[in-house]
């Protein structure tokens, strides 16, 4: 039940966060079995509807072979105008859309309820993508992190992504849309133990800015039994458990154990 309605939140996100600016689609790199539609300002002659070859080349009136595989659209664009103002036109101004986009595989990993290969057609942003692999588990952790392959197959850049930016804030910059050959890795969240004196306790997840008070109140909140000044705090350093005593507004770590006394009186 717990997953059916979490992931139902998740798709509300995903059809909040739909709106994405036109310009992440100009980042997007042709390839072999894209569709194709070129046209020519005031040359309604020339337009051409092309599939890419295996080769990443089209075939286009006046300029013949054209290679654009590998290029963005505006690169794409830029390439076929400086093509056909070698006297055939003066000034061109071409403009290339995407008719039908090839098959493309990303790879989800970490926190995601089906991780694996996904194979994406069209334009698919970073929220669509995890929809595809049947959302975030429960313990995803705060952040996403794409690593992105440059044009000729090596290993690229890596982009991190705020995971509260991308489903609760709905910004757009941290909804990017996948690329072939992605590899998106969702992080696992901490937990924090809270045991003794508290209503419920177990294992909590831990955010940036959990406190001792909050992992607490998490738990349940103090029993009628409870010592809070005496909390004490297991935490595993340098490869030893150190136990130490605590406030209430100390910052929490993935895999602290917090321990709440038993009051004497």
């Amino acid at each position: 039940m717990k997953k059916t309605i979490y992931f139902g939140m998740f798709l509300f996100f995903v059809l909040m966060a739909g709106m994405v600016p036109a310009s992440f689609a100009q980042d997007y790199i042709i390839g072999e079995g894209d569709l194709i539609r070129i046209s020519v300002y005031e040359n309604d002659d020339l337009i051409t509807q092309a599939r890419v070859s295996g080769e990443g080349v089209i075939n286009f009136p006046l300029v013949g072979t054209v290679s654009i595989g590998g290029l963005t659209v505006p690169e794409a664009e830029k390439k076929i105008e400086a093509q056909l103002s070698q006297g055939y036109i003066i000034n061109p101004h071409v403009a290339i859309f995407i008719a039908e986009y090839r098959s493309r595989k990303v790879t989800l990993l970490g926190e995601v309820n089906k991780p694996g290969i996904v194979e994406l057609s069209g334009n698919v942003t970073l929220l669509e993508g995890l929809s595809k692999a049947e959302g975030l588990t429960q313990n995803a952790g705060d952040s996403i992190v794409i690593k992105r392959k440059t044009k000729d197959g090596k290993d690229g850049e890596y982009i991190t992504i705020n995971l509260k930016d991308l489903t609760e804030k709905g910004d757009p910059a941290s909804n990017p849309f996948l690329l072939d050959g992605d590899s998106v890795f969702i992080t696992k969240s901490g937990f924090v133990y809270v045991t003794g004196e508290v209503n419920k306790p177990g294992a909590y997840k831990v955010e940036k800015d959990t406190t001792v008070l909050k992992a607490i109140a998490l738990a349940g909140g103090l029993t009628d039994k409870a010592a809070p000044k005496r909390t004490e705090m297991n935490r595993k350093q340098d490869g030893e458990d150190k136990k130490f005593k605590v406030q209430m507004g100390d910052l929490v770590q993935p895999d602290d154990v917090i321990e709440v006394p038993e009051s004497f009186f």
